[in-house]
């Protein structure tokens, strides 16, 4: 589920608003997904993710750069000291997945596809199914607490409720083997 709009003011900052993950690279060369729009630049102007992973397609930021935009269609825009007009720098990609919820986990707001997921399919913001980018947000935690406490005291009762009707019943059969000597 789609997690809570936070306004953060800064431009660099990017929400998807629905389906869709930004592909970003690992230091072993691989790729990994996030949802975490919260980008930066670094030594060399590139845009990482605030754990330093470069956002793919590479996209730097000149380093006389004044302003960045990203609109909702992925293009990026900065404004050159001393120049009025913005100039496109790059275009963000989205990667969306047959099936998003077979993704493995790896932690730290990353995941990676599996055969469950299905392979990436990068595509523009807005088109091919995935959903659009909101600059100057970031998506907010899609978990409640006390809606996971609740659950997990449900599941916790219910694993007992199970375990004594099985103790219950191997009572009965021990029983039964007792009367038939």
């Amino acid at each position: 589920a789609q997690g809570a709009a936070l306004n953060t003011n800064n431009s660099s900052d990017v929400m998807v608003v629905g389906e869709g993950f930004f592909q970003v690279l690992k230091p072993d060369g691989s790729f990994a997904y996030t949802r975490d729009g919260s980008f930066k630049k670094d030594s060399n102007g590139a845009l990482v993710t605030s754990a330093g992973y470069k956002l793919q397609p590479e996209i730097v930021v000149p380093a006389n750069a004044t302003t960045i935009n990203i609109l909702k269609d992925g293009t990026v825009e900065a404004t050159i000291s001393g120049q009025s007009v913005a100039q496109t720098i790059g275009k963000i990609t989205l990667a969306v997945f047959p099936n998003p919820a077979g993704l493995n986990r790896i932690g730290g707001n990353l995941w990676t596809e599996s055969n469950a997921s299905g392979t990436a399919n990068l595509v523009a913001p807005e088109t091919d199914g995935a959903g659009g980018l909101m600059a100057g947000y970031l998506e907010g935690s899609n978990v409640s607490v006390v809606e996971e406490m609740v659950r997990m005291i449900s599941a916790q009762r219910a694993y007992e409720i199970n375990s004594k009707a099985i103790q219950t019943s191997d009572d009965m059969l021990q029983t039964l083997n007792t009367l038939k000597r």
